[in-house]
């Protein structure tokens, strides 16, 4: 009997001594993240499908230097194929069922607009990586605690940029727009006359056509007609490669702004490589913007051979970053303590840049049209855009 007890209670000693050297990921339990977003569906879902690339390898970053307070960082993913309701149901399954400590996502700001209020009851920050509409991380501005984040472009920040850039490259100031006649598109209509009206110019002419529209040579013609040398096209990829078609069949060929959605490769799918290089557009950042993001983009095409935007892995990356920092400085996964610990973290090293308090009580965009870059496609790749009128934008320019 004497030799049983001694025997169980060595192997208790050394259980304990063993689990008393086992690293700290493997004590305490693992912190969730989610991850919600169109990866299959729509146009935009390559911008989720990257993000998701990104969110993953800031994980993996993250672990491999101790995890989050001693604690494993744990993916947890769901497309909700550009869906409002499948996005819904994925949002209460990872809040309620999974037990996430934040969410990154959407890609499609109408699915974020349909569950916002969701993570904002259930006290679970949120960090929009991809979804762009002005209004997410207003909603709940006046709220005690706003749970809703972004590291992503602003549809307002980037159509600034545009004009600006238009303006600046417009010879008599001859700036028109065209877009489609979806609420995105008609929101950028309206958004860039006022922003066009802070530079002093009324537009040349405002041309729109329908979604699945491929001929726009009629309304091209108008800005033609009308003197334009600069037109901004407040759409997605598929449409502005349309435009672009039609600008060649006119042999017409106008500067062309365009939306980050152009990174999208239905533009080279649906142009072409050649005649997508005659649009710009903005990014918050390029593969070849920095050494950081030279050395993420080249781990992940490794990864991925046709990962195809890398602007999105970029936030995705980022967004796990400065989750990852707030949860440090709340000392735990309580929402009410990340989320606002998320408005006073910083410095945080991002792919992007190093974010030193991006977020405020009153502000919780990451990313301002400060940080933005024109970009435009070259032999297929997506390259920054450095040219003479980008040198000369200066702060009194990006007028919003």
């Amino acid at each position: 009997m004497t030799h049983s007890i001694t025997r169980r209670l060595f192997g208790a000693l050394v259980a304990t001594t063993a689990l008393a050297g086992l690293p700290a990921l493997a004590q305490q339990g693992e912190i969730k993240i989610g991850y919600n977003a169109d990866q299959s569906a729509s146009g935009a879902a390559e911008l989720g499908l990257s993000g998701r690339y990104g969110f993953e390898a800031a994980i993996e970053d993250i672990n491999a230097k101790g995890g989050v307070l001693g604690r494993k960082l744990v993916a947890v993913i769901r497309d909700d194929a550009a869906a409002p309701p499948k996005s819904i149901q994925n949002m209460n399954e990872l809040i309620d069922n999974e037990k996430v400590a934040a969410v990154v996502g959407p890609t499609n700001s109408g699915n974020a607009l349909a569950w916002l209020h969701i993570p904002q009851q259930k006290k679970v920050p949120v960090v929009s990586h991809v979804a762009t509409a002005t209004e997410i991380t207003g909603r709940y501005a006046k709220e005690a605690q706003n749970y809703i984040f972004r590291v992503s472009m602003v549809d307002r920040e980037q159509l600034a940029l545009l004009a600006a850039y238009a303006v600046k490259a417009s010879k008599d100031k001859k700036v028109a727009i065209i877009a489609d006649t979806t609420g995105y598109g008609q929101a950028a209509t309206k958004d860039l006359q006022e922003i066009l009206a802070l530079h002093g110019i009324t537009p040349a002419g405002i041309e729109k056509f329908g979604p699945k529209d491929t001929d726009m040579t009629s309304q091209l013609a108008k800005l033609k007609a009308a003197g334009a040398d600069m037109i901004i096209s407040g759409s997605l990829a598929d449409a502005t490669a349309q435009v672009l078609k039609s600008m060649e069949k006119m042999d017409y060929y106008p500067g062309l702004l365009s939306t980050w959605g152009s990174i999208n490769s239905p533009l080279i799918n649906i142009a072409g490589a050649k005649l997508a290089e005659k649009t710009i557009f903005a990014a918050s950042t390029t593969a070849d913007a920095n050494p950081k993001a030279q050395a993420l983009s080249k781990r992940l095409l490794a990864r991925y051979p046709n990962m195809p935007a890398f602007v999105s892995a970029a936030q995705g990356y980022d967004a796990v970053m400065l989750i990852a920092a707030a949860i440090t400085k709340a000392g735990g996964t309580d929402g009410d303590k990340v989320a606002a610990a998320l408005e006073d973290v910083g410095p945080v090293e991002g792919i992007i840049k190093t974010y030193n308090k991006p977020f405020s009580k009153t502000n919780h965009e990451a990313l301002g049209v400060a940080d933005f870059h024109l970009a435009q496609w070259k032999d297929g790749a997506v390259v920054k855009l450095d040219n003479a009128i980008v040198k000369g934008l200066t702060a009194a320019d990006l007028k919003r």
